[in-house]
């Protein structure tokens, strides 16, 4: 795609995990330019028509239902002064969960500056119906001769208001247009609202939610229409598992029928059993088995079932803290398996890791070359993999005081797991945990491989 070709490489991150407070102060506006909301808006927002069409679209889930009322514009006896497409038109999603009490919040302040039909709540509306029939309208209208809507899908550009797994959720449905031939794909920004932020942090959105976030808003909405765009590869995981199923499923796993795997498992030598039961999901950011995945799929539970104890960033670090040290990890050697030595196994793609954190590390040429490394970057095709010992050895790897333990780069996977003293496995994508059973005869298969075309991102540091 020449699109993609001409874009630049990510932005270099190393310093993001010292700086995100320091950004959510900068944030606030005294440090930067403040933006005028009557020039943002001639910037961000569709026509009237145009913007109702889409939401009609999606509401509907029927493109032809916003062709419809694109068609009765003035019908009604409205003057419509916007007659042009926006410079840069820019629709956002938001995670009302996310970020504590901001997520609701930050949806009202987004409807005063840009409309309510550019601003989409996730609870509600998925990114797949606003990708299969909202970017279906305009492309209808543009086949019916609407130069405006023609524009307005070509320069259309997203943003993101939540956590890894929020743009993540996004950044897959995505990646249909693609397979579609629905090309361009929107590049995506974000607005930090999760806990992590790491996927926010790569890209120069911040760690943090910004302490003057009314003000910051209006600059995240200008930088998304500016900033520049740069690549992310993708990463598909295919779970091959005996008969039988995963239950509670994260977003960023989907049940496939067996054959779909069929060709991925001739190609890798893989057998694939009679009563198989296949999954496939994509992660932009990382793959982890073990301790560090069943502390995150404990966290999640108990969020679940007490949500009022979740109230945004920090309150739900020491959940996850606390968490973690009932878990056994601080107090259980890795001497099961002394060849091994390591509780957790991880595959990552960025160089930002549990909230901003550089467990790979700033590696040194000589080190590089003596190991058969290369520098590592998020567009690289290249995944690097590390494993994590006791919880005191992740501690200390957290806070950078060493580096985890490097095991490889790769640019293909395929990890073979079989049940012994256990009966499952803890797995996480991008933040997403899940509980996966594990049999002693037969073995589950997790392979990962590089998706074909990368996803578009916004370079929020420019």
């Amino acid at each position: 795609m020449e699109r993609a070709e001409e874009t630049p490489r990510a932005p270099s991150t190393a310093p993001s995990a010292r700086v995100s407070i320091w950004e959510s102060v900068r944030a606030c506006g005294v440090w930067g330019k403040e933006v005028d909301k009557a020039e943002l808006r001639r910037q961000v927002v569709m026509p009237l028509y145009a913007r109702r069409a889409v939401a009609a679209a999606v509401k509907a889930k029927d493109e032809a239902v916003g062709v419809a009322a694109a068609a009765e514009r003035g019908e009604e006896g409205e003057v419509e002064v916007e007659v042009e497409a926006a410079v840069t038109p820019v629709v956002v999603f938001v995670n009302s969960r996310s970020g504590g009490r901001h997520g609701p919040e930050l949806k009202v302040r987004l409807h005063e500056l840009i409309s309510e039909e550019q601003v989409f709540d996730l609870s509600v509306v998925k990114p797949s119906d606003f990708i299969n029939y909202g970017l279906g309208c305009l492309e209808k209208l543009a086949e019916q001769g609407d130069n405006c809507a023609e524009t307005i899908r070509k320069k259309l550009r997203i943003m993101v208001a939540g956590g890894d797994g929020t743009v993540g959720w996004v950044l897959g449905c995505l990646t249909d247009l693609y397979r579609l031939k629905r090309e361009p794909v929107p590049p995506t920004g974000i607005i930090p609202l999760g806990t992590g932020n790491d996927l926010a942090r790569s890209f120069g959105w911040g760690g943090s939610f910004p302490f003057g976030w009314r003000s910051a808003v209006k600059r995240y909405l200008s930088k998304a229409a500016t900033a520049p765009t740069c690549r992310l590869d993708s990463w598909q995981a295919v779970v091959m598992m005996p008969d039988g199923e995963i239950k509670e499923l994260p977003y960023a796993l989907k049940k496939t029928e067996p054959a779909d795997c069929l060709e991925l498992c001739q190609e890798n030598g893989t057998e694939l059993p009679e009563k198989a039961s296949c999954y496939k999901g994509v992660f932009y950011n990382y793959l982890s088995i073990g301790m560090d995945a069943q502390v995150a799929y404990g966290f999640h539970h108990l969020r679940d079932e007490k949500p009022y104890l979740a109230q945004g960033p920090v309150a739900n670090k020491l959940i996850y803290a606390g968490y973690s040290c009932t878990q056994g990890w601080f107090c259980t050697p890795c001497t099961a398996s002394p060849q091994l030595s390591v509780r957790s196994l991880v595959v990552l793609n960025l160089y930002n890791y549990g909230s901003g954190r550089h467990p790979w590390g700033d590696l040194k040429p000589d080190y590089l070359e003596k190991k058969g490394f290369v520098e590592a970057h998020s567009d690289d095709g290249l995944l690097e993999i590390f494993g994590l010992k006791e919880g005191w050895h992740a501690s200390f790897v957290m806070a950078e005081l060493i580096k985890a333990k490097h095991i490889a780069q790769a640019a293909a996977i395929k990890f073979e797991m079989r049940g012994g003293q256990w009966n499952r496995a803890y797995v996480q994508m991008d933040g997403e945990p899940w509980k996966q059973p594990l049999l002693q005869e037969q073995s589950t298969i997790i392979e990962i491989n590089k998706v074909p075309y990368p996803s578009l991102m916004i370079n929020g540091e420019q």
